[in-house]
């Protein structure tokens, strides 16, 4: 089963957060969250929450997808920290699937990832100039092996897209038929 690398900072969106995790292992993918500096995680709205592991253990492994959730200051966090950035590089250099929602495209630009692609993100999240990034007014937005989302309200939406494109649409579908949405 493809395994998915959920990298958690302090100040991250919950919803975003966990919604991400429950969707991708309630498809049956391998999901490691991983904490960036090995304590638990204080959320945006000041719900803890405890990562599988430290950043630092798992930074050398290779994954199928990384998925960052935004909130702030979590995206500014994750966008200053070296670490993040080599692992998207050298993930996005293997041809994996990079993955993004709120806030947390703008790691994605920081990385370079996003230059000459189309994206979504919280309104102002993302400066296109400064990134070459082309500004979609869309929920979801996949270009390539880069998914971004607009926000915590397309949270489930964004991590059912990550699950199609990691297990394809019958599984994605399969999975939101579970959570009885429509």
């Amino acid at each position: 089963m493809p395994r998915v690398l959920v990298p958690l900072a302090q100040g991250c969106e919950e919803i975003e957060a966990v919604t991400i995790i429950n969707v991708l292992r309630r498809a049956g993918l391998e999901v490691l969250s991983a904490s960036l500096d090995g304590r638990p995680v204080k959320g945006a709205r000041g719900i803890t929450l405890v990562a599988d592991a430290p950043l630092d253990e798992v930074k050398g492994q290779d994954f199928a997808a990384i998925v960052l959730p935004g909130g702030q200051p979590g995206a500014d966090t994750l966008k200053k920290d070296p670490r993040v950035i080599d692992l998207l590089e050298r993930h996005a250099m293997r041809g994996a699937l990079t993955a993004a929602v709120c806030a947390a495209p703008a790691v994605l630009a920081e990385a370079g990832l996003l230059r000459g692609k189309k994206a979504t993100s919280y309104p102002g999240a993302l400066d296109q100039s400064a990134h070459g990034a082309s500004l979609v007014d869309a929920p979801v937005v996949l270009d390539g092996k880069v998914l971004t989302g607009r926000s915590a309200g397309m949270a489930m939406d964004f991590a059912l897209a990550v699950v199609a494109q990691l297990l394809g649409k019958e599984k994605r579908d399969e999975v939101e038929a579970k959570l009885l949405r429509r």
